[in-house]
């Protein structure tokens, strides 16, 4: 890794994605070379704001980010080039783990004169970069030897585990040439020894041991063979720090216990099956785009309707690759929840390419999905997802081979695409869209009007359009307007969703 990244862009921004390309991923679809397409820009986007990590701790003052900071910054940076010319495709696997994106975010914000308060500790934050140069140098087997702190209890090397201590000790680690990885809390106290795994991928067995001091990161199986692992992430101290999970009585699980380990890989082997029941297509995108899953706790209280609120999840746009989720009911939803939360990942990373629209940040929308005004770009996420959903769940059910399964998804259905028929209208007839915006915009009109030729069981639709319907009612009683909207407003999604697996965009 060169001080300046020959392997990112840095200059000019990418050029537009190629209209055939831009239908694609209008239809909630996209092949290899779409979705590729996103995953390189948001790697090399990734690979930039690393390096601006560095470049800010440069500039920051003294106050803020001290010499001895700085010096340390250099030598882990020193440690992380070393170690890519030993094996550049290992070390990627570290930088490129979604949970380095709000670490690095929290970085910059804590670096910057200008940056949003973060409420945390940047003297821990930029430390942390040892650890992530250390979990890199592991995986390119590349000998070292370095000092971290433990923060919180546990010491986290990112993809790889992290060892149960005292918040504050220094640990001193050591990885020899046979990747044999040494961890020492001091003289009186027994180190904790690793044995670690070559290469990025198989990251359920990178590193093992039996001290229960050390906790192995977990991982599900390929969806695809050939494919890499998804990483169960419940021990990155940044997976959802900075989210606004709190705000919402939401939080990550601390540890995943056995039984909860088992029950997640138990829903997670049907999963494939499931997805590629809701079309070929959508096993694809899984694969290409999710790299890890990071389990939520159930949320709390019940639902507007007295049901419980049994099931969140959402994505974060600096976590490029990772799905936040608590354990959904069944495998369908588990498939469900990743459809519906891969679309936020997708347009999120193609908004960064392309401009979509040119709307500004007033929140002045009814969307069916939400009780608050809505901006145009959490409109626009929303419906996308739910096109998605919609088009799920309608594969679903017409594939489905039991009476309960078909009426399960054919309610789903109704409910997505009734959502999305009263905000299209919104989208198509607004003037802030791009011509990209207006491609994409047209794609995934063609793509609900194509749904409707497979239309679901007369019930289904009636109480989907009553479901919509009240919606509509209530939210303008709340909000003490009689019509949608005018086109014109705009912003960014929520960081976050929650609610039966659907994303509060």
């Amino acid at each position: 890794m060169n001080a300046t990244p020959t392997t990112a862009p840095t200059a000019a921004p990418p050029g537009p994605v190629p209209a055939p390309l831009l239908r694609e991923l209008g239809r909630t679809e996209g092949g290899p070379r779409a979705l590729g397409l996103l995953v390189r820009d948001q790697h090399a986007r990734r690979l930039v704001r690393l390096r601006a990590v560095l470049d800010a701790a440069a500039a920051a003052p003294p106050g803020r980010c001290p010499p001895a900071a700085r010096d340390r910054l250099l030598a882990d940076w020193a440690l992380l080039e070393a170690a890519e010319r030993a094996d550049r495709d290992a070390v990627r696997a570290v930088l490129l783990h979604p949970m380095t994106g709000p670490w690095a975010q929290r970085c910059l914000y804590g670096l910057t004169a200008d940056g949003p308060g973060t409420g945390g500790d940047l003297a821990a934050d930029l430390a942390h970069f040892g650890a992530v140069a250390a979990a890199a140098a592991v995986r390119a087997r590349f000998p070292f030897t370095a000092r971290l702190t433990a923060h919180g209890g546990l010491l986290a090397l990112p993809t790889l585990g992290a060892l149960h201590t005292c918040p504050g000790t220094r640990v001193d680690l050591g990885l020899d040439t046979e990747g044999v990885l040494t961890l020492r809390q001091g003289p009186a106290t027994p180190p904790a020894v690793v044995t670690t795994a070559a290469g990025p991928t198989g990251a359920a067995s990178a590193a093992r041991g039996d001290d229960p001091r050390w906790l192995p990161l977990g991982s599900l199986p390929a969806l695809l063979p050939g494919a890499a692992p998804v990483l169960l992430d419940d021990l990155d101290p940044y997976r959802t720090a900075g989210s606004g999970l709190e705000r919402h009585g939401l939080g990550a699980v601390t540890r995943l216990d056995p039984a909860s380990r088992a029950a997640w890989a138990a829903s997670w082997a049907g999963t494939e099956a499931v997805l590629r029941a809701g079309g070929a297509h959508r096993v694809q995108e899984a694969t290409l785009l999710l790299r890890c899953l990071v389990p939520l706790a159930p949320p709390p209280g019940r639902g507007p309707a007295g049901e419980s609120a049994s099931h969140c999840s959402g994505t974060r746009r600096e976590a490029f690759g990772a799905v936040l989720s608590s354990l959904p009911s069944t495998s369908a939803y588990l498939a469900a929840t990743l459809v519906h939360e891969l679309q936020h990942t997708k347009l999120a990373a193609l908004s960064a390419l392309v401009r979509l629209h040119e709307a500004g940040p007033a929140e002045a929308y009814f969307a069916p999905w939400r009780t608050d005004p809505r901006p145009f770009d959490g409109l626009l996420q929303g419906a996308y997802s739910h096109l998605a959903l919609a088009d799920y769940w309608q594969r679903y059910a017409l594939a489905a081979p039991g009476t309960t399964a078909r009426d399960l998804a054919w309610a789903e259905h109704a409910r997505c695409a009734e959502q999305v028929a009263a905000v299209l209208p919104v989208l198509a007839g607004s003037g802030a869209l791009t011509p990209q915006g207006r491609l994409l915009v047209d794609e995934m009109t063609a793509t609900h009007e194509r749904l409707a030729a497979d239309p679901p069981p007369p019930g289904h639709a009636a109480r989907a359009r009553a479901y919509v319907d009240t919606a509509r009612t209530l939210w303008r009683q709340r909000h003490r307007t009689a019509a949608l909207a005018t086109p014109g407003a705009g912003g960014g999604p929520a960081p976050l969703g929650r609610g039966g697996g659907r994303p509060d965009a």
